[in-house]
């Protein structure tokens, strides 16, 4: 047994060595990749970062190594961009080299690269112009997407009037109302906010969120292959999908039945025409982008898009005015005296609005809701300031820590306060900035980025336009402080009350 136990050892540590020496290897990079703290085998640097909280652990990390280094989780390699000038030479000055997406295990497992969000070179570059160019050609259905804003408005505007003045959980009705918002886009119709389908959609979308939220759903992206035989939460989100795919498809059948090839009524009839227009072109191609499943993909990629974000920005925006009654009440005049009380807020009112469009976006700037970014990669071996990144593959990917833009106490000198004044100049006047970047920049800027900033401004306007919100305790014990995960960060659940004004 003694020689047997002998051997046993030798061979455990032989490849706990090689697993080191190929540790050492990856991290050395001959020399050329961005410098980082010592990684395990197998694990990388998940003891030394706090899943719960990353973009903390990442800020740490900056303080020792700088704006650009480099990590592991598990296995996979992340080359970390922190900083506004690191992220903005990456995603402005070299937009070419970064403009690649970068894996994602559990997005990867659902969506294998299809559609815009998660797709990479002329796949992506087709589908993103198509979708860019369909949406701004709204108005081409009966309404313009402001008065399909409007009219959502005023249905949330009657859904929270009839809550009597009862406390409530802001969740469901803001996102139905967003939701249906991006639905009217790419449906062609908003839904009753009682309707079984519709209902059915935004659960699943909400179980998919808490999903990727999760510690299990966090470590996946980390160790997918280990996961996949681990049973939990994370292992809905294949049945979700599948849910999502036939409600999708479903709805292509039926618009193929009623279309009209000269006058499309929402994002699918358009991508059904482009579809018809190259298999009859001069040399139709039997591998274009413009096939079915790549159009059921984009779909649900505008849907889940247009349905998180906002949403979870209103709900901070609500629960940071119920802490701050006095910035509600400079906003409540500011619309009085622009708006008035007889007509609904529209986007040219905003240029006379200063004051509510700084409230807007310091909600945006503290809510961070996606603070790490959607993995990007570079498209080649790419020379970044004294290192070179290489080419993206399965285990390499560089991460845009978007949050540290947010913070710089150069550009906001109280930044972990909320502070409208963070926007303004000193005449009151709305000031922009460059370290304002909730929709990322460069070539994977955000699709929807017009559309969100509308649904901010005329949601959060026609809202206070109609109704003072009047917490459950104290606005002094209102705690703001948001649950953080890798993926997302999102206000904790919080009930509120609607006064009609």
């Amino acid at each position: 047994m003694e020689p047997l136990g002998a051997t046993t050892v030798f061979l455990a540590v032989c490849v706990s060595c090689l697993l080191f020496f190929s540790t050492w290897r990856k991290m050395s990079g001959s020399g050329k990749l961005p410098p980082g703290p010592v990684a395990f085998p197998i694990i990388g640097n998940m003891l030394q970062l706090n899943v719960r909280n990353l973009p903390q652990s990442i800020h740490e990390l900056s303080m020792k190594y700088g704006p650009v280094f480099t990590i592991y989780l598990g296995s996979l390699r992340v080359v970390v961009l922190y900083g506004q000038e690191a992220v903005k030479e990456a995603l402005i000055d070299q937009g070419d080299e970064f403009s690649g997406r970068g894996k994602l295990a559990l997005a990867d497992k659902l969506i294998k690269g299809a559609g815009i969000i998660f797709s990479n070179g002329e796949r992506w570059k087709q589908l993103r112009r198509f979708a860019l160019t369909t949406l701004r050609n709204f108005g081409m259905g009966k309404k313009s997407v402001e008065e399909r804003i409007q009219e959502e408005a005023r249905f949330l505007v009657e859904r929270l009037r009839n809550t009597h003045e009862r406390p409530f959980d802001p969740t469901i009705p803001l996102t139905h109302a967003v939701s249906n918002i991006i639905c009217s886009i790419v449906f062609g119709d908003r839904f009753e906010y009682e309707d079984q389908k519709f209902l059915t959609l935004i659960k699943l979308t909400e179980e998919n969120n808490e999903v990727f939220r999760s510690l299990l759903g966090q470590l996946y992206n980390f160790f997918p292959t280990l996961m996949d035989y681990i049973p939990g939460p994370h292992q809905v989100l294949v049945k979700n999908s599948e849910a999502f795919t036939r409600f999708v498809r479903e709805r292509v059948k039926m618009h193929k039945e009623s279309l009209d090839l000269s006058c499309p009524r929402d994002f699918i009839d358009a991508f059904l025409i482009k579809m018809e227009q190259v298999s009859e072109g001069s040399s139709p191609s039997p591998f274009s982008e413009f096939n079915t499943d790549n159009l059921v993909r984009c779909t649900l990629d505008l849907f889940f898009a247009g349905t998180g974000t906002s949403s979870t920005t209103l709900r901070h925006g609500l629960l940071i005015l119920l802490k701050y009654p006095e910035i509600e009440e400079k906003v409540h005049e500011e619309i009085d005296r622009v708006v008035g009380r007889s007509r609904s807020p529209c986007m040219a009112d905003r240029s006379q609005m200063p004051y509510t469009d700084a409230v807007i976006h310091e909600v945006q700037r503290t809510a961070n809701i996606v603070p790490m970014g959607v993995p990007h990669a570079v498209t080649r071996d790419t020379h970044f300031r004294h290192y070179i990144i290489p080419k993206v593959s399965s285990q390499r990917f560089c991460e845009m820590a978007r949050s540290s833009a947010f913070s710089t106490i150069q550009e906001f000198p109280k930044s972990e306060q909320f502070n409208p004044g963070h926007f303004l100049d000193e005449n009151g006047a709305f000031k922009k900035s460059d370290f304002f970047i909730p929709f990322s920049a460069g070539k994977r800027i955000c699709v929807g980025e017009g559309l969100a900033r509308m649904e901010l401004f005329l949601l959060l306007t026609t809202i206070l336009q109609n109704f003072t919100l009047k917490p459950l305790v104290d606005p002094k014990d209102i705690n703001i402080t948001l649950v953080t995960s890798f993926v997302s960060n999102a206000p904790k659940p919080y009930q509120l009350c609607v006064l009609p004004r």
